[in-house]
């Protein structure tokens, strides 16, 4: 079986499971997290490490299916360099606390990958952690794409919305994660006065601080990998390619709204928004002919 094949399988699996990827998937997680966050069900089933990875890699295959296909070598070397950035970048930020402030895993996320397997390294990340930061990445490329049509051409105006809209899906992300205990941060910035442990759900501005440079290094490691031209043409005539980004919004919308974490879940409100008026939940049976952001 050869690679053309290979993807043509994973694209006809997406295709055929829609429904059940972008909407069956997150609701049944936010029932199993939220219930044993709760105490309603055991910890060990709801938060179990490797039923995590495979139902976030689950909710990846419409980004996976979708972005196979243009994947040279140069993308598959970019994304190679993108997962040694990850690893780097986060196993840097529970050691020296750097850039996003003091934070450490409350829960493990999948294997656990410890730092001191790495000199001047400490602390545990998850192996699996690229699948949870590259649909970040590039969902924030694809609805930049969407959102900006032709204009998307520009490197200049392309590159800061895309960071943009990567530190507006971690608005969403990081107040849900805390909430449902997935990790936290230990102390306050004291130098510039912010309070303990974030004045933003429990989120300090160091962190955001923090994305606005490693999300424009990985957006940059993004731009390197892949040809514009042809991620532009591939959203035009994947239809499943942002069904990733649904999964996203419902899930850590819903998660944001139990625990009252407003301002995130009106975020993922405006996403849903313009996915709907692009028409992308089509498959859904709640589509819009009055498209306002074209595909």
């Amino acid at each position: 079986m050869d690679r053309r094949q290979i993807t043509a399988r994973l694209e006809k699996l997406v295709r055929n499971n829609r429904f059940t990827i972008a909407i069956s998937f997150p609701l049944i997680g936010v029932f199993l997290l939220v219930s044993g966050r709760e105490g309603l069900i055991p910890e060990w089933l709801a938060f179990n490490p490797y039923l995590l990875v495979f139902a976030v890699t689950v909710m990846a295959l419409p980004l996976i299916a979708g972005i196979a296909p243009i994947i040279d070598r140069k993308a598959a070397f970019g994304l190679f360099l993108l997962v040694l950035f990850t690893w780097a970048i986060e196993l840097t930020g529970v050691t020296y606390h750097i850039p996003y402030g003091e934070f450490s895993y409350q829960r493990d996320l999948g294997p656990m990958l410890p730092g001191d397997l790495a000199p001047f390294f400490s602390g545990e990340i998850p192996w699996a952690l690229p699948i949870f930061y590259f649909p970040i990445l590039l969902n924030g490329y694809l609805l930049a794409v969407l959102m900006l049509g032709d204009r998307s051409d520009s490197l200049y105006i392309r590159y800061p919305v895309v960071v943009a809209l990567v530190i507006m899906l971690d608005l969403i992300l990081d107040p849900g994660a805390v909430s449902l205990n997935f990790w936290e941060w230990n102390h306050p910035t004291e130098l510039l006065g912010w309070d303990d442990p974030g004045i933003y759900y429990g989120v300090p501005v160091m962190n955001y601080l923090g994305w606005v440079v490693s999300g424009s290094i990985a957006v940059g490691l993004i731009h390197f990998s892949f040809d514009h031209e042809k991620i532009k043409t591939r959203l035009s005539e994947c239809e499943f390619f942002l069904d990733d980004l649904i999964n996203f919004a419902i899930f850590w919308g819903l998660v944001n709204l139990y625990f009252g974490n407003w301002a995130a879940f009106a975020l993922t409100l405006v996403i849903l928004t313009v996915l709907y008026r692009a028409d992308w939940f089509d498959f859904a049976g709640i589509g819009t002919s009055n498209q306002s952001v074209s595909r």
